[in-house]
């Protein structure tokens, strides 16, 4: 498994079952075109993109492509770096019929060939660094983030004070203030709510 410091943006959640397999990173998806209006998610790939930077691995059909031009043009130059996976004509099985172009998409690639893939590109593993204090679900419950009387109120107000999506579910929240703060700055934000 290769453990990457960097966001990895895939189209699908299959897209993002898949490379849980094959990547150990945050992995996000675009909803496949939904990106493209979705201005809530266009600023947390570009507030990824300066902390930490994002890989692109989109499927290689056209829809694939226009989803990758989108990105590189809503997310300043030098902080994305682009994987591309390799033309294999088949279908995906959980797929009646294969995609319009034949292809198949990243949930159907074997995972040699999507780390292959990412070696092609100059994608390097994360050097190992002190591990930080992971902030945890028990910490979120604490908190009064979930689980609790008001809890969808208080993460509403923790979601605007970081600048992130209203609609992050409370996994996706936990994995991005995992990426964004430490967990002593977690409990002073939840203090100051």
């Amino acid at each position: 498994m290769l453990k990457l410091k960097e966001a990895v943006i895939v189209e699908g959640k299959y897209d993002a079952i898949r490379l849980a397999n094959v990547v150990d990173a945050l992995i996000l998806t675009t909803e496949g075109f939904g990106i493209f209006k979705d201005r809530e998610k266009q600023a947390l790939l570009r507030r990824l993109a300066k902390t930490r930077g994002i890989i692109v691995l989109t499927d290689s059909d056209s829809a694939g492509f226009l989803i990758r031009a989108f990105l590189r043009s809503a997310v300043p130059e030098g902080e994305v770096k682009h994987v591309y996976i390799p033309d294999v004509f088949g279908k995906e099985k959980r797929k009646t019929a294969p995609g319009a172009e034949g292809k198949l998409g990243v949930e159907g690639i074997a995972e040699d060939v999507l780390l292959e893939a990412f070696r092609k590109s100059g994608v390097t593993a994360e050097e190992s660094a002190a591990p930080r204090e992971p902030i945890t679900n028990l910490d979120l419950y604490e908190a009064g983030l979930s689980g609790r009387e008001n809890s969808r109120e208080k993460r509403k107000k923790l979601l605007q004070k970081l600048s992130l999506p209203e609609r992050l579910s409370t996994g996706n929240l936990l994995k991005l203030l995992n990426c964004f703060v430490s967990r002593d700055e977690f409990l002073e934000l939840v203090k100051e709510l």
